[in-house]
């Protein structure tokens, strides 16, 4: 199979969108072209209603599917056709409020501990925060690297979940080993394209399992390397 013919499977925020953000309208019109003749999957952290908000319907409507919630909810023409049905464990719930009380940055912003299908999503700042609000804790997080200390704090206290960092301002929780890689037992052989492959990171479990997988810096790169090597 020519290269690129080959599956391509794409994280969503921060790859094909800024973060939380809506695809760019110019990039969304061609990405809808290009994905009409290829075999093309999205895998997100979000859920179903944020990832379509994001990318629009022509872009879903040319996908063979999406794995929403890190591939816990599997949507098929905007039917959903597998779930996950793992809760977030309440002795982990209880330290996600204490570590909510106790971290050192001062902005809480609401919608801190979200609950989606087969996983939790978890923010200090809150996933309520404007996007000069993400952009600030963004910032922060950056110098402190409290997500990743918190994930690792997770993953040395409970040996059957997996926390990782995700986006810009929180850490995805789920049982273990229902993370993005899952996907890649249906899909068989890909390419991945996600801007979170690094270790810790939530899309690094995909990129592992990936023929090729490019670690993107932001949707421009993904567009740029599209452009190049896969039209």
């Amino acid at each position: 199979m020519a290269e690129n013919k080959k599956s391509i499977v794409f994280d969503v925020d921060g790859t094909l969108t800024p973060s939380r953000q809506a695809m760019d309208p110019h990039f969304a019109r061609w990405f809808a072209d290009w994905a009409s003749d290829r075999e093309v999957y999205l895998v997100s952290g979000s859920d179903y209603p944020k990832t379509l908000e994001q990318v629009g319907q022509s872009v879903i409507g040319c996908v063979h599917r999406v794995y929403s919630c890190s591939g816990n909810a599997v949507w098929e023409r905007g039917k959903l056709i597998q779930q996950s049905d793992w809760q977030l464990p309440l002795a982990i719930e209880t330290i996600l409020t204490d570590l909510l009380a106790n971290s050192q940055y001062p902005e809480r912003c609401g919608n801190h501990i979200e609950k989606r299908i087969g996983l939790c999503n978890f923010s200090i700042v809150g996933r309520d925060a404007t996007h000069e609000q993400r952009q600030d804790y963004y910032n922060w997080d950056r110098t402190v690297n409290e997500r990743f200390t918190i994930a690792f704090m997770l993953n040395e206290l409970f040996d059957d979940i997996e926390a990782v960092v995700g986006g810009e301002i929180s850490i995805d929780i789920y049982a273990k080993g229902a993370n993005k890689g899952q996907v890649a037992d249906e899909i068989g052989e890909f390419v991945f394209f996600g801007d979170k492959c690094e270790l810790g990171g939530n899309d690094h479990a995909i990129a592992q399992r990936a023929i090729i997988a490019h670690a993107v810096k932001d949707w421009q790169e993904t567009a740029e390397i599209l452009h190049t090597h896969y039209s």
